[in-house]
């Protein structure tokens, strides 16, 4: 089972800040699992459109679409922060 968490005005967006998913077979990365969640809630959309507002992590590591994904892993999307 995968934990998906939503951060953030990520979570504004979606609607929800975190939801559990069975990692589908079809589901080999994190582009995979967008393509999924879009499926699912195509609202999701307007999150996931622009690459350059949105970062990932799996288990606390900040990644890109090309990783791999296990059952158990822990994946959070949410925005770019900014710092001063």
């Amino acid at each position: 089972m995968l934990t998906i968490h939503y951060f953030a005005s990520v979570r504004e967006a979606v609607e929800r800040s975190e939801e559990q998913l069975e990692l589908p077979e079809n589901v080999a990365n994190i582009g995979d699992l967008i393509e999924h969640l879009l499926l699912l809630h195509p609202h999701f959309e307007t999150v996931f459109q622009d690459d350059r507002k949105i970062l990932i992590a799996v288990n606390q590591t900040v990644v890109d679409k090309s990783q791999a994904l296990d059952p158990g892993d822990e994946i959070a999307f949410f925005p770019p922060m900014t710092g001063g």
